[in-house]
């Protein structure tokens, strides 16, 4: 492959990027809520209310775990609903008639998220260091910035399996129900020991407790599990959920979109 070849390929990997970074711009109904809604949640509840019924250290868990949350929703809702709105609209249909590479499509939704997610943990990282007087050493905050956004990967997985199966009507209010639901059982919103044994059990199934574990383990404000139990879990469950998204998208070939490593066709 020529360096011609090369910078043309790099340039249509840009250009999808910037188109899906615009769009969701120019969306409010996803960029407001995807912004604001984690950052209110952790000034009200960490700030305002500054762990009020926990322990004094409330406010940096839940800086760690408030986080977490911040990067599902771009995740999720980026791919879940945005793929299915595209698919069922046409434009998927539009963009399998041009040569860009499947790739650039799904690269470009996860920088997207990555995007999106980097400007909500760093809202939450400015409130709790300046307006609830959190405080870490430097390596904890490069690290635990570096652990939430890695969340990413699993969350966009699973919001691509979610877009797979789901019609663009319903995709919105499957992905509620897939992430709020997770969110609050897996402590994102309160403490996990505080619920009882059998949904702190339950727990061990979601992606998100697995996530926040590894975010709070930083903080050493976690529940004393293996980090690569943590990781390897994520890493099975995205693997699992990308399979699952490619049966869907085969199942829905003849009038959405398949993805080939050749392209979209």
């Amino acid at each position: 492959m020529t360096t011609a070849t090369l910078a043309r390929r790099g340039r249509i990997y840009v250009l999808e990027a910037r188109y899906q970074f615009l769009m969701v711009l120019r969306e409010p109904a996803f960029a407001i809520p995807t912004l604001l809604f984690p950052l209110m949640f952790y000034l009200f509840f960490g700030v305002v209310m500054g762990g009020r019924g926990f322990s004094a250290a409330a406010p940096t868990y839940m800086l760690a775990t408030y986080s977490v949350f911040g990067v599902m929703g771009p995740s999720l809702f980026g791919f879940g609903a945005g793929l299915a709105m595209e698919r069922d609209s046409g434009v998927l249909l539009l963009k399998r008639t041009t040569p860009m590479p499947a790739a650039a499509y799904l690269l470009a939704k996860v920088g997207m998220a990555f995007a999106f997610g980097a400007a909500v943990v760093l809202g939450i990282f400015l409130t709790g260091a300046h307006g609830a007087g959190v405080v870490l050493y430097r390596w904890q905050w490069f690290a635990l910035s570096g652990v939430v956004l890695a969340g990413v990967i699993p969350f966009c997985a699973l919001g691509l399996a979610v877009g797979a199966w789901s019609k663009s009507r319903a995709a919105v209010a499957i992905t509620n129900l897939v992430f709020l639901p997770m969110a609050m059982l897996s402590g994102l919103w309160i403490p996990i020991t505080m619920f009882p044994a059998a949904l702190q059990d339950f727990a061990n199934v979601l992606p998100a407790y697995h996530h926040a574990q590894l975010a709070l383990k930083v903080i050493a404000m976690d529940g004393g599990q293996a980090t690569a139990l943590h990781v390897a879990v994520l890493a099975v469950q995205s693997i699992a959920f990308l399979i699952v998204a490619a049966v869907g998208f085969r199942r829905a070939e003849s009038g959405a979109v398949s993805i080939r490593p050749g392209g979209m066709s």
